[in-house]
């Protein structure tokens, strides 16, 4: 079992880095699709990652080895390039018909349903605190559809297509997670993630338009790489963090990610009114908001949480 090295100063950092790059990701994205598919911009973000991460881990003699995949390794691999193309196209599809604050909200599901398919396929437990959590979570997601929530229920509108694309892109990123969480044990981060990158890429290859770029302003032309970058940043600040800190404190440290995004686009709003719109959110939904993110953090923490509450009663029982 992998240690933190107690580092959490450092770790919480780098948590909160990611958290901030991933939360000003969807207002840039959303200037680059006015001009690009999202197919497209999927395949330059992953051309660049997995280039940038082909070149360091050359440069270091440090690439993946095909040998030590074993036979289920072909599968595993396939699993989780499928999953995250799913993931990034469909994201990018429901992004277009959303604003950045909803789209990263409801991406919120993704770990927890991360967290329902760990208990079927590595037969972890679901503790009362990951429950109250999850209760917690959906309240939130109800209070802050409150505006729209009938006309998610009644009708398939562009609102209610965008909710949904993002929930099936949250879905398959659970498959690439698992198939992910499977090849750490075989290569590190930095290998796993150029592989899958790449074959991404490959795989993208036949429906992209690149020539599309050279449409692109000077402004959504930096906006472009800034993505690039970000995809390669984030996931490693996001890796670095758990190898200094608790993997769940980190998880609920991300949680914060869309009130990252909600006030990002609140300021861009002010400073850049023609390029960025404010969120049509009353009161009651920036309140459900923060429960959602407050229920993501306890199913994260959920089960340090009730350790502690154990231990400090035995503590209490045994004086």
């Amino acid at each position: 079992m992998h240690i933190s090295s107690g580092r959490w100063v450092y770790g919480l950092f780098l948590a909160l880095l990611t958290a901030f790059l991933w939360g000003i990701l969807p207002i840039k994205l959303k200037q680059v699709l006015l001009v690009m598919d999202p197919v497209t911009v999927t395949w330059f973000r992953l051309m660049v990652s997995g280039g940038c991460l082909f070149i360091y881990l050359a440069s270091v003699k440090r690439l993946p080895s095909r040998k030590v995949l074993g036979p289920k390794g072909g599968w595993l691999v396939l699993m989780a390039v499928l999953g995250l193309v799913g993931n990034y196209v469909l994201y990018l599809m429901g992004l277009n018909l959303l604003s950045p604050g909803t789209a990263q909200l409801v991406v919120q599901m993704g770990p927890i349903m991360l967290l329902i398919a760990s208990l079927f396929v590595f037969k972890e437990r679901f503790s009362i605190g990951q429950g109250i959590g999850l209760a917690v979570l959906l309240i939130g997601f109800g209070l802050f559809f409150n505006q729209r929530l009938a006309e998610l229920l009644t009708s398939l509108s562009d609102y209610t297509a965008g909710v949904l694309l993002v929930l099936l892109a949250s879905t398959v990123w659970t498959f690439y997670a698992l198939g992910q969480k499977q090849l750490l044990t075989v290569w590190n981060s930095l290998q796993v993630m150029m592989v899958i990158y790449l074959f991404c890429a490959l795989l993208l290859t036949p429906w992209v338009h690149p020539l599309e770029a050279l449409n692109l302003s000077p402004l959504q032309g930096w906006l472009l790489l800034a993505c690039c970058m970000n995809t390669l940043i984030a996931y490693g600040a996001f890796a670095e963090a758990l190898a200094h800190w608790e993997a769940s404190r980190v998880s609920a440290t991300l949680a914060i990610t869309p009130l990252v995004t909600f006030a990002a686009v609140a300021i861009a709003a002010r400073v850049w009114p023609e390029y960025v719109h404010a969120e049509q959110i009353n009161a009651l939904g920036y309140g459900g908001a923060v429960l959602v993110v407050l229920g993501s953090a306890l199913v994260a923490l959920g089960p340090s949480l009730m350790a502690g509450l154990r231990a400090r009663r035995l503590k209490m029982a045994a004086s």
